[in-house]
């Protein structure tokens, strides 16, 4: 039993670098994307990066408050994703 916990634990480790690592690469096109479209949608799955950080800490330090507040940076984050395009999509209409 206390080996399926090492291992569990080993496991959500690796997910995590591998996480950070993709959000270091969404913030690459964040910063040099080739125009508005892909930094928003880098900036989305930037967002979306960070709630999954967020629950694997939450799994890691076995603490419930990491849930809590990915739950509202993902509220936060669609609204703003939403204003955002919208914002986007109107300057291209004039």
């Amino acid at each position: 039993m206390k080996t399926l916990e090492i291992i569990f634990t080993d496991i959500l480790y690796v997910s995590l670098l591998i996480h950070i690592v993709l959000m270091s690469v969404a913030f690459y096109r964040v910063w040099r994307g080739e125009n508005v479209i892909d930094r928003l949608l880098g900036l989305d799955l930037l967002s979306t990066l960070t709630l999954a950080v967020l629950v694997l800490l939450s799994l890691i330090n076995q603490r419930i408050i990491y849930l809590d507040i990915a739950l509202g940076l993902a509220a936060l984050g669609f609204v703003g994703m939403i204003a955002l395009a919208k914002y986007v999509a109107d300057e291209q209409m004039f």
